[in-house]
């Protein structure tokens, strides 16, 4: 499978919860379920990762590596934890991140299914929604998953259920503030790439975390 991974660093992540992410996602990916899902199949799991806010603001952080070992993977993670926020103070344009993730996606290693995981704390306020990239960009085939980092109330977590996520296996998993995103994402990543590289429409809500 291809996997493209996407950050939400608009206005409403400071710096610690920006930290966070990074350092959370890097971690998600080198926990032990996390590394075995990845090698259950013989085929290799392609990733790449960017961070998005504003129109325009979108910065690759992984180009696509194929992971075939796991030192493969421990590359990935420790660049991911090393980058660098690239942009800060802009609003959150979920339509044209989305829009960018199905681009990169053309670039992608040829693989038996494609998806985009977005992660952000917020809805759309900034140009077209997710509706308008669907409407405009290549998805075709590409299943949307969503982590929502929970804050108040329900209202993103409604909004990525109801607008974002996309394809018949699409679901999303929610973090319980920042300090749990690590927790959320290695949720999230046993759950999809078991189903996506398996074939199987297996629900793993019991996954220990």
């Amino acid at each position: 499978m291809a996997l493209v991974l996407a950050l939400d660093v608009s206005s409403s992540v400071d710096a610690r919860e920006d930290k966070l992410l990074r350092d959370g996602l890097a971690a998600a990916l080198l926990a032990p379920e996390v590394e075995a899902a990845f090698f259950v199949s013989a085929d290799p799991v392609a990733l790449m990762a960017f961070e998005w806010s504003g129109r325009g603001h979108q910065t690759d952080l992984l180009d696509w590596v194929l992971i075939n070992t796991p030192a493969d993977l421990e590359i990935a993670a420790d660049g991911l934890s090393r980058s660098q926020r690239g942009a800060s103070g802009q609003p959150t344009a979920m339509g044209h991140a989305l829009g960018y993730a199905a681009t990169k996606l053309q670039d992608a290693p040829v693989c038996l299914s494609q998806t985009i995981d977005l992660a952000g704390d917020g809805i759309n306020n900034e140009s077209f929604g997710p509706a308008g990239a669907y409407a405009t960009f290549p998805f075709e085939g590409v299943v949307v998953n969503g982590l929502v980092i929970a804050r108040d109330d329900r209202a993103v977590q409604d909004y990525f259920q109801t607008h974002v996520i996309r394809g018949p296996t699409a679901f999303i998993e929610v973090a319980q503030g920042f300090t749990d995103f690590e927790n959320a994402m290695r949720r999230k990543l046993l759950r999809e790439v078991f189903t996506q590289v398996l074939g199987r429409n297996t629900s793993l809500q019991r996954v220990p975390g």
